[in-house]
């Protein structure tokens, strides 16, 4: 990879503002596909074929933006394949398939938590290749937004951890990172809604070969969902997860790290995990308890500390 952009360096004030809205409607957007992918679920679909129509409609949706996108540079295409499979295989549909067995082992909140310990990697990555130490206030951010996940997941209880479990998690958590780091990256002159829109081809095209040859169950029909205690058709959820929190939560998210740079887009991505609870609030009538709404509060507290343990201008 080429020319990562610097997490906050000569940025000005409205693109650094303009970063955080993007990166926090991403959040929010990433954060309604579990309340959605649970109507499905219990309407008798597989996980893999719920998250492959919602990556196959995403790239439906973004596929003639993302080409006219490119202003006629077909060549960006053919200069960047690679970055753009990885980016597909890996950012995309290896971080879901990794999830998604992960929870076949282990219970949904700790392979959650696990996965969104990506923050961290990127941090490393960031100190080892590009030589971008953490300061304290990064460091104590880090710290304070890991209490406040665990807390919100409501994990002080404990759960029991299945070692392979771990290693699928794990996966998912490396996928996470690709995806803040490689999304990061300017230097490929690939426009976000262009990266987006390819990523998302060949991840679906990836995860569809997957459930052809059996790698991932593929089970769908037509009966209604329920949501916000009410009957809707199938076709809505399928939608909403493929137009809402895979094209506008991707678009935005990318957009919002070109602004903020890897590491602080990934911690304000945390916010997904409290989105999440809200939707799940809302639309499946589980309400968060007391714990959870404080975990919330110290991840936010914890981006806040990121934020001001960024590098200053140099």
């Amino acid at each position: 990879m080429t020319a990562l952009t610097d997490d906050i360096t000569a940025s000005p004030p409205s693109r650094i503002a303009s970063g955080l809205g993007l990166a926090v409607a991403s959040s929010a957007a990433f954060g309604l596909s579990g309340p959605l992918a649970k109507s499905l679920l219990d309407a008798g679909w597989s996980a893999g074929a719920a998250v492959t129509g919602r990556i196959l409609i995403a790239a439906a949706v973004l596929l003639i933006p993302g080409a006219l996108a490119l202003r006629g540079r077909w060549i960006l295409l053919k200069r960047n394949a690679g970055i753009i499979l990885a980016y597909g295989a890996i950012a995309v549909a290896g971080c879901q398939l990794a999830f998604f067995n992960a929870v076949g082992y282990m219970p949904v909140g700790v392979a959650i938590l696990i996965e969104f310990t990506s923050p961290v990697a990127v941090i490393g990555w960031m100190w080892l290749r590009h030589k971008q130490r953490p300061t304290r206030k990064t460091v104590g951010g880090t710290a304070l937004a890991a209490v406040g996940l665990v807390l919100v997941l409501d994990l002080v209880a404990g759960a029991s951890i299945d070692p392979i479990g771990v290693l699928w998690a794990l996966g998912a958590m490396a996928g996470a990172a690709v995806y803040w780091i490689m999304s990061a990256d300017e230097g490929n002159g690939l426009p976000p809604l262009t990266l987006a829109a390819a990523g998302l081809l060949c991840g679906g095209a990836i995860l569809l070969l997957a459930g052809v040859v059996g790698i991932v169950p593929f089970v769908a029909n037509a009966d209604d969902v329920l949501l916000a205690g009410l009957t809707m058709p199938w076709w809505l959820s399928i939608l909403g997860l493929g137009v809402v929190t895979a094209a506008l939560a991707y678009v935005c998210g990318i957009a919002a790290i070109r602004r903020l740079g890897s590491r602080l887009a990934s911690f304000v991505g945390l916010t997904e995990v409290v989105s999440a609870l809200l939707f799940a609030w809302l639309l499946l009538g589980e309400t968060p308890r007391l714990i959870q709404v404080a975990g919330g509060a110290l991840i936010l507290g914890g981006v806040i500390f990121v934020k001001l343990g960024e590098p200053k201008t140099v």
